[in-house]
C-alpha cells in the first residue's frame, strides 16, 4: 500500500509543462485552499485525506505553471508551436481537477442531512420520486466502473436534475449546467483506507455531506 500511496503521488503531481518554470507565490493566479477543517472526519482517516490534499495542491500548482507558460509562449510569439498546443490541452485537465476537487472538499464536513437543502430535495422528489430514489441512483453512477467522478447537476435551462459520470476531470461535464454536489471516486479518493470496497467509502462520503453547502449552490 505504500508502494502504491508514493506511485500515487508521483503521478498527480510531478507534472509540469514543456519547459520548467518557477513561479513566485504573489504572483500565482490560483492558492491553494485549506481544507484542514476535515481532518477528524468520521470515515475518513488522516492519512487519507493529507495524502488527498497533497493531490489537490498538486492541481493549483501546475494550473499555475500552465498559466504562466502559456503566456510566455505568447510574449515569445511561439504559440502556434507543437510545445504550445500540448500544454494548452493540458490546462483543462489541471483547471477541473483543481476545481473539481475545491467543490468535493467544500460540499464535506457536514452531517449527512439533506433537510438542510430543502429546495434541492424537493427537486429530487418531484424528478426521482423520493429521496431515496435518487440516492441509489447517485450512488448507482458511482460505482460504474473506472475511475472519476458522480456530480449533481441542475440544467439551468429547465431545472432538471442529472447525476452524471465525468471521466479524466475535463470529459463529460454538461454544457451550462451548475454543479451542485461532486464525490471523488478515483482511487487515491478511496483506496488506501477502503481498498477496492468503494461502496464503503460511498457510504462515508453520505455520511459527511455538507447540504448545506450543495442547498447555496442550488441558488446560484
Amino acid at each position: 500500500m505504500r508502494l502504491f500511496v508514493v506511485l500515487l503521488l508521483s503521478l498527480f503531481c510531478s507534472f509540469s509543462p514543456a519547459s520548467e518554470v518557477k513561479i513566485d507565490s504573489k504572483e500565482a493566479e490560483y492558492v491553494a485552499k485549506d481544507y484542514s477543517r476535515l481532518i477528524g472526519m468520521k470515515g475518513f482517516n488522516d492519512e487519507l485525506l493529507k495524502i488527498h490534499f497533497t493531490l489537490y495542491q498538486g492541481y493549483v500548482k501546475n494550473t499555475n505553471l500552465i498559466i504562466k507558460e502559456l503566456s510566455d509562449f505568447r510574449a515569445t510569439q511561439q504559440s502556434r508551436s507543437y510545445d504550445y498546443g500540448a500544454v494548452k490541452r493540458r490546462f483543462g485537465w489541471e483547471y477541473d481537477g483543481m476545481r473539481l476537487h475545491e467543490y468535493y472538499f467544500d460540499n464535506l464536513g457536514g452531517r449527512g442531512d439533506p433537510s438542510l437543502a430543502p429546495e434541492v430535495m424537493t427537486a429530487l422528489v418531484k424528478q426521482y420520486g423520493s429521496y431515496d430514489a435518487w440516492m441509489q441512483d447517485f450512488i448507482a453512477t458511482g460505482m460504474m466502473r473506472g475511475i472519476g467522478w458522480a456530480i449533481l447537476c441542475r440544467d439551468n435551462n429547465n431545472g432538471k436534475l442529472f447525476n452524471v459520470w465525468i471521466n479524466e476531470h475535463d470529459l463529460g461535464h454538461l454544457a451550462s449546467a451548475t454543479i451542485l454536489l461532486v464525490m471523488d471516486v478515483f482511487e487515491h479518493a478511496y483506496i488506501t483506507q477502503y481498498g477496492l470496497d468503494r461502496e464503503k467509502y460511498i457510504t462515508a462520503f453520505f455520511s459527511n455531506i455538507d447540504w448545506l453547502v450543495v442547498n447555496k449552490r442550488s441558488k446560484s
